[in-house]
């Protein structure tokens, strides 16, 4: 085969090769084209039928609030007709009652005019008597029209042009939402999840923060504040969820549409505190300790290393006790049963006072003291890493660099071991009773 003919070949090779992943990223253009086309109308379908809803509940609502005055304002003119007609009604019987009288007396007045002369005195004499005893000239009095109710419904005109204008400006519709997720990092039983705000005119008062399985059919509120990101806590690993954002506006009270739903999951087992330990009680998860009043302790460890380099380790202090020098929060590559504080070799680790401590030595450096709401983090990322001698004497061939931070300092130095080590021990130790640290 000539070499023209080669070249010839292998140019046909790569443009093949070329026209495959050309061919390729057009589908996965496609797919993505066909991605966004279906958020579109799936959103869009979602939205008629929410506007359907709401205003067909807002119709209800509307309706019902009117039906309900009506009825008030028809109640309250049967009340005035009632109460008004009944001293009408009494002075009605009162003068049926006299006319009924007066027909009765002259009845007798006319017999006893038409009477013999002999009963003629009895009977007039009888008649006159009757005629003194009813009083003749005295007249019940009849209210005048003025004086009795006339009603009337006074109805306010300007009730429908309000009403009108305000239905004009309800509700409004938003091709994009103000907020979105920016970042989904799996932490130990669980996922950070950081948002950023895309609209710039927007102004944020708070945050709503939302998740589900992707299983499940509702969403549950995970966090609300001012920050822009948080740690969902309590994920099973390997299990799909599905998270969303939304914000509230400065001085609403309504929350703005949610964020484009973005999936993630953890597939590292969360930390736990190792059970059965002297001195301290687990929470249910094992991921909270308190010190109790035993009078003997030691280091309380995690069930397992499960501290990789590269993330971060956090314990959050929940409740405080008396600070003892001799406390500590840190990390360590052996499991030492016998020890009694982290302030030992092969650990790093932080006191309740500040205080820093490597290998058992106190660094210079200082961080603030440790107290109730104070959160103690570690990270560390791996410096070098040298061939491990067969002298026990030549130390140093594995370095990590460790950030440790508690308020608002942080301190940064490298660690030097003996041993590659891939996963670590977390630990604490409190002298007295009456502290509580949650890890995660």
């Amino acid at each position: 085969m000539s070499i023209e003919v080669e070249a010839l070949l292998q140019e046909a090779k790569e443009n093949i090769e070329a026209a495959q992943n050309y061919r390729a990223e057009l589908q996965q253009r496609l797919h993505g084209l066909n991605q966004a086309r279906k958020q579109v109308r799936g959103s869009a379908t979602q939205t008629r039928e929410a506007l359907r809803r709401h205003f067909q509940d807002l119709e209800a609502g509307v309706l019902r609030l009117l039906n309900e005055r009506l009825g008030a304002l028809l109640d309250e003119v049967d009340a005035i007709e009632q109460d008004s007609v009944r001293p009408l009604d009494d002075c009605q019987k009162l003068i049926e009652h006299g006319v009924s009288t007066a027909d009765e007396l002259l009845r007798e007045g006319e017999a006893a005019i038409r009477c013999n002369i002999g009963e003629k005195d009895d009977k007039l004499g009888s008649f006159t008597k009757k005629a003194l005893q009813i009083q003749l000239d005295s007249l019940p009095e009849v209210p005048a029209l003025v004086d009795v109710p006339c009603l009337s419904a006074q109805l306010d005109d300007s009730l429908l042009p309000s009403v009108s204008e305000r239905i004009a400006r309800h509700g409004s519709i938003a091709s994009h939402p103000p907020v979105q997720i920016e970042e989904l990092v799996e932490r130990p039983g669980g996922v950070l999840v950081r948002w950023c705000k895309v609209d710039e005119d927007f102004t944020v008062q708070d945050y709503r923060l939302q998740f589900r399985r992707s299983n499940a059919s509702q969403y549950e509120d995970a966090y609300i504040g001012k920050d822009s990101e948080f740690l969902v806590l309590h994920l099973d690993p390997h299990t799909d969820h599905l998270f969303r954002v939304c914000a509230r506006g400065d001085g609403r009270s309504e929350w703005s549409p949610w964020s484009v739903p973005q999936t993630g999951y953890t597939t590292l087992a969360p930390h736990e505190w190792c059970p059965g330990s002297d001195g301290y009680i687990l929470s249910s998860r094992r991921n909270m300790a308190m010190r109790n009043d035993s009078s003997t302790c030691g280091v309380l460890y995690s069930s397992a290393p499960t501290y990789f380099c590269g993330q971060t380790l956090t314990f959050k202090i929940l409740a405080a006790g008396q600070v003892d020098k001799r406390d500590s929060l840190g990390v360590c590559v052996e499991y030492t049963s016998s020890a009694e504080s982290l302030q030992k070799e092969k650990a790093v680790c932080i006191s309740t006072n500040g205080a820093v401590f490597v290998n058992g030595k106190e660094m210079t450096n200082q961080l603030p003291a440790i107290s109730v709401g104070s959160a103690v983090t570690f990270d560390m990322e791996v410096v070098s890493m040298f061939p491990v001698t067969n002298n026990i004497n030549d130390a140093g061939n594995f370095k990590l660099r460790v950030t440790i931070g508690s308020g608002n300092r942080e301190v940064v130095f490298d660690w030097l071991l003996d041993q590659a080590v891939d996963c670590l021990f977390f630990g604490c130790s409190f002298v007295h009773p009456g502290w509580k640290v949650l890890v995660f």
